[in-house]
């Protein structure tokens, strides 16, 4: 199993773009799903000053993070999740492909258990 995140900061939510090159400066120093958990653990806190605080917990290099915050690599690597998404047809967050299969949206267990289980018999 692989699960793969990808960037697609949404246009009616003005803080996401912030939020995406913190966790993509963070991915540079081995440390995405911290920095991620943390941002989503405390939206209501979602800020510049925030994100630095984070990097500081989780332990990165705060002068190579607020580097990357600021680079072509962090910013390439979210434009290129951003035409990505539109070219599969991904408009909203969050998104799921399991196998090549789209489950948009917030998506109960069972609606993954079924996907699942409908590809595992495939299998056989």
């Amino acid at each position: 199993m692989q699960i793969v995140f990808k960037h697609l900061p949404l246009s009616m939510h003005s803080k996401a773009p912030a939020a995406h090159k913190a966790a993509e400066a963070a991915y540079l120093q081995g440390k995405f799903w911290e920095m991620h958990d943390r941002i989503f653990s405390a939206q209501r806190e979602m800020s510049p000053e925030k994100y630095l605080a984070y990097a500081a917990e989780i332990g990165l290099d705060i002068d190579r993070f607020k580097s990357d915050l600021e680079s072509a690599k962090v910013k390439r690597r979210i434009d290129s999740d951003t035409k990505e998404a539109g070219a599969v047809g991904v408009t909203g967050t969050p998104a799921f492909f399991l196998n090549g299969r789209f489950l948009s949206g917030a998506q109960p267990f069972e609606a993954f258990k079924r996907v699942i289980d409908d590809e595992l018999k495939n299998k056989s």
